[in-house]
């Protein structure tokens, strides 16, 4: 089972950061307004913001291989804090912004936070 959620939790990771490109680096080119299907006027509007979320993004990619590359019990902590991070935001997203969010983002972060509680 630790081999399953520490996939999970990579996996997770590495949406993160495909996250990030797209939000920092590729936002007002056609891969990220295809995301939101946005105008060119309105990705470069919106541009700052997106940034700042793509870098929120990072953060918690950092994170979370922090957490897969730590020691226990911290690494399991870390794991842990940063998932709930995940799913938060991702519960938040779907609320606030799309639905899409939520399966996009939280479900992939609520199933990597089951598979690490239950490896414990």
């Amino acid at each position: 089972m630790d081999t399953v959620a520490d996939v999970l939790v990579g996996l997770v990771a590495a949406l993160h950061v495909y996250i990030l490109v797209m939000e920092m680096f590729l936002w007002e080119r056609k891969p990220g307004r295809g995301l939101h299907g946005f105008d060119p006027e309105m990705a470069r509007a919106t541009a700052p913001m997106a940034a700042n979320q793509g870098l929120y993004n990072g953060f918690l990619a950092a994170g979370l291989v922090w957490g897969l590359i730590a020691d226990d019990p911290t690494g399991f902590r870390v794991r842990v804090f940063f998932l709930v991070c995940v799913v938060i935001a991702g519960v938040y997203g779907a609320v606030t912004a799309n639905r899409r969010i939520l399966f996009a983002q939280a479900l992939p972060g609520a199933l990597a936070l089951a598979a690490v509680l239950a490896a414990r």
